[in-house]
């Protein structure tokens, strides 16, 4: 697939990769020759999406979970959930290709009623 800017964006919405207000794409996971290289080996955005979140899932790291300073009480995220929830979307956006959908959306039947005497 042909990278450009609009699939760029699409797929940084996709992995969740939003550059912050007033930053730059050094403020996220990829840089935009990243998605770029991504985008190219993949047959669709889809696929794109679920290497982005495969690749996440590897970067991930254990933080504290948790930890409680006087009264005050804190809990993270496990790296365990972290990680699931990556993987999980991977797999979300590999079944789009599997399934041969191309976006999200319902799809139109037709009826026919039946012949009444």
């Amino acid at each position: 697939m042909t990278p450009t800017e609009d699939l760029r964006f699409r797929l940084r919405k996709l992995i969740n990769e939003r550059i912050p207000s007033g930053g730059t794409e050094t403020d996220t996971n990829f840089l935009d020759s990243e998605l770029d290289m991504i985008l190219g080996e993949a047959s669709s955005v889809y696929v794109a999406a679920s290497y982005g979140w495969t690749e996440k899932a590897g970067m991930l790291q254990g933080d504290i979970e948790k930890y409680s300073a006087g009264d005050e009480q804190y809990t993270m995220t496990s790296l365990k959930d972290k990680l699931d929830h990556a993987l999980k979307m991977a797999a979300h956006y590999a079944q789009f290709e599997e399934s041969g959908q191309s976006s999200y959306g319902s799809a139109m039947f037709k009826v026919k009623p039946p012949e009444v005497l």
